[in-house]
């Protein structure tokens, strides 16, 4: 007879909007501890579901490596090594503000331009490239000799990338289910799409 106390993966991760492959996946990347099986089936208590909720605020809302995040939820750390991991992704927060800061800024200019092909016309577009782009680093007077004085192009061939079979979930950070055909999926469930869609429309 099931424990009363407890509840299954489909409630737990419904609690938290997430697919029970999303925890599945945190279990065996050390995100969540594996809970206790009755009948082989896994059985959620007070502090698990604690735990799960605990997760999702690191990875869904804190945006922390699924390795970072462990270190914070899997109650097997110090204090001083997850309160060093959560000021690790702090420092990364705060660098993509700086960024997306930048980004709104420029763009926020870009909309000033009153020339109907800002590529063709612009008459700043230069001095925009030379101060906010890669070709600031070649002293040349124009971008076709820019083009031929610059450094060799890298090998993008050799870049890692991630496994193919690691695709994540942009919401979560689990797994996403391969589609059996037509366009592949971006999020692992209808609950990380609809909150990706909420934050593209601004929280409405």
């Amino acid at each position: 007879m099931a424990r009363r106390d407890a509840v299954s993966i489909g409630e737990a991760a419904a609690l938290y909007g997430l697919a029970p492959s999303t925890v599945r996946w945190w279990e065996r990347r050390g995100v969540l501890n594996e809970p206790v099986r009755e009948g082989g089936k896994r059985r959620y208590g007070a502090t698990d579901l604690r735990r799960i909720g605990l997760a999702y605020l690191c990875c869904v809302v804190g945006r922390m490596p699924l390795d970072q995040a462990a270190v914070v939820t899997s109650g097997k750390a110090t204090r001083d090594a997850w309160q060093g991991a959560i000021e690790a992704q702090l420092v990364q927060v705060e660098r993509q503000i700086t960024e997306l800061e930048a980004a709104r800024s420029y763009l926020r200019h870009a909309l000033t331009c009153t020339d109907d092909d800002i590529a063709g016309d612009c008459p700043v577009l230069d001095d925009e490239l030379a101060t906010h782009t890669p070709r600031g680093r070649v002293p040349a007077p124009d971008l076709v000799t820019a083009a031929r004085t610059g450094e060799p192009p890298r090998d993008e061939s050799a870049a890692p990338g991630p496994p193919r079979d690691e695709r994540l979930c942009p919401g979560c950070r689990g797994p996403v289910p391969r589609s059996s055909g037509g366009r592949p999926r971006t999020y692992c469930s209808p609950a990380c799409r609809q909150r990706g869609y909420r934050a593209r429309r601004g929280g409405r």
